[in-house]
């Protein structure tokens, strides 16, 4: 396989897809890019960029495309050259999987691959509800986790189709170990 440029890590919430972008990203030296760590590490910044950030977390707001947009600009620009990427959270519509493309390709970019991690959602809401138990997280009471699973479906399901017809695509099936998954993804990029 040539040199891969972006890898983008897909699957619900509960698919252990940010455990396994991690395994990947240190195998393959790529930037690990997890969107949440990476907004949260921009808020803390004094710029104008990290302020609005900042607000929009404190609201519990996402942030426009065109605001998302910004931080990936500012990110990219700020890795070595020819790094690769893991993403892992982002893109989550098919709008933003269109810009992020064309944003990628523009810097020079161009071998993508996609890892679809499926798994059932009843397997979903299992694994996050045990989850919810061991950590005591506020955020997986279990009509909250239901209204994620909502969400992924609806807006992030679509963005599958996009990356299937312009990336080289995988997918993986997310149900049995973690080993397991990582085996058949490291099958898949031939590694």
């Amino acid at each position: 396989m040539e040199k891969l440029d972006a890898i983008f890590l897909i699957g619900p919430q509960g698919s252990g897809k940010g455990t396994q972008a991690k395994f990947l990203a240190e195998k393959l030296k790529f930037f690990y890019w997890e969107m949440g760590g990476i907004l949260r590490e921009m808020a803390k910044t004094e710029t104008d960029l990290g302020k609005k950030i900042k607000s929009l977390i404190d609201k519990g707001q996402l942030l426009s495309d065109e605001e998302l947009f910004e931080v990936v600009d500012k990110k990219l620009k700020s890795l070595p050259a020819g790094q690769g990427v893991i993403f892992d959270g982002i893109p989550r519509s098919t709008p933003q999987a269109e810009k992020l493309l064309e944003f990628l390709k523009q810097q020079g970019r161009k071998n993508f691959v996609t890892l679809y991690i499926s798994l059932p959602e009843s397997e979903s809401l299992a694994r996050l509800l045990k989850r919810a138990e061991i950590e005591k997280r506020a955020d997986d009471a279990e009509d909250k986790i239901k209204y994620r699973l909502d969400q992924y479906k609806n807006r992030t399901l679509p963005v599958l189709e996009h990356l299937k017809a312009n990336t080289v695509f995988y997918e993986i099936d997310g149900t049995p170990s973690i080993e397991t998954v990582r085996q058949a993804i490291n099958h898949s990029l031939g590694l």
